[in-house]
């Protein structure tokens, strides 16, 4: 039995997938929910529902405000019934405090705008009669800490000529990396382009960025080439219209981005480069493009205009 925090953690959802998987198959029942478990399921059920349909934001946002909410109502109640109309700005302090105090977070910022999220949805429902959205504090963060971490020119390069000599998948590494190197593109907008996005005539590419927004941008040469390079010599026949799939049968799109994590960590050790964090995330590329582009003189507006503004605001 593995005995390091992340194993036991890893073996935890091991069994709690074994689980669902015996109550699939009619081996195992589901426990019934008790009053207070089913009220809360409702609740927790409805807010996803507003916030894929009325707030538009992608799934990953979904999950973690679901997750955040979650965690702030067994704090407030534990496990007992909802009693919503007494909540106040001291719980919300005191939540962010126990979560915050438990360890340095690792994405400061998302733990009070998913909070918002929350709050705001309860408040528009009528649940509560206070907006405590405008209550939620902001996580203190130095301010050379929400510096940008971002590779220089010349890194980043480097990185993208070890993809895409890679002799395994090279093709199609170097064009999922190339589209966030050049146009600024967030992981998941490469991993939702479909084929039919691409406009080969008009040289240009339909974005489905975060909020359902939808943007075209110009797809620069070296993009373009990567591009057709990897339909031609790597993406096999199948009917998925995703562009970007996986090599193995069936072919299929990648369900997050953790791909395109993995093949950074690899660039950087083949190459010797240095992440700009401990954590090295697909962002890091996005990130050196707006900090590149301003250092050479380009306003926020000229950035605005060659790959989309609100794609390149430092978060």
């Amino acid at each position: 039995m593995p005995t390091t925090p992340k194993a036991q953690i890893k073996v935890a959802n091991l069994a709690g997938l074994f689980v669902e998987h015996l109550i699939e198959i009619g081996v195992a029942t589901r426990p019934s929910l008790t009053a207070a478990q089913a009220e809360r399921q409702e609740l927790l059920g409805d807010l996803e529902t507003y916030l894929e349909r009325q707030r538009g934001l992608s799934p990953r946002s979904v999950k973690h405000v679901l997750g955040f909410a979650a965690r702030f109502l067994a704090h407030r109640f534990g496990d007992q019934m909802l009693d919503l109309a007494i909540l106040n700005a001291r719980d919300v302090v005191a939540f962010m405090e126990h979560v915050i105090g438990r360890k340095t977070p690792y994405r400061d910022k998302t733990l009070s705008s998913h909070l918002r999220s929350f709050f705001q949805y309860l408040f528009a429902q009528g649940l509560i009669t206070t907006n405590l959205s405008l209550c939620v504090p902001r996580v203190h963060k130095p301010w050379g800490a929400r510096l940008p971490r971002y590779l220089s020119p010349d890194e980043v390069e480097a990185v993208l000529a070890s993809v895409a000599t890679n002799p395994r998948r090279g093709a199609r590494d170097y064009a999922m990396l190339l589209l966030m190197a050049r146009l600024g593109m967030r992981a998941p907008e490469v991993m939702a382009v479909q084929l039919d996005d691409i406009d080969w005539r008009a040289g240009e590419l339909l974005v489905r960025g975060k909020g359902k927004r939808h943007d075209r941008l110009p797809i620069p040469s070296d993009v373009g080439e990567a591009i057709s390079r990897y339909l031609r010599e790597e993406r096999t026949s199948t009917t998925i219209r995703t562009l970007l799939v996986s090599h193995r049968a069936p072919n299929r799109p990648f369900k997050d981005s953790q791909i395109i994590n993995s093949i950074l960590r690899e660039a950087f050790a083949a190459t010797g480069v240095k992440p700009p964090t401990p954590y090295v995330g697909s962002h890091v590329l996005r990130h050196s493009l707006a900090t590149n582009l301003v250092r050479s003189g380009a306003s926020l507006e000229e950035i605005g205009v060659c790959c989309g503004i609100d794609r390149v605001q430092q978060r």
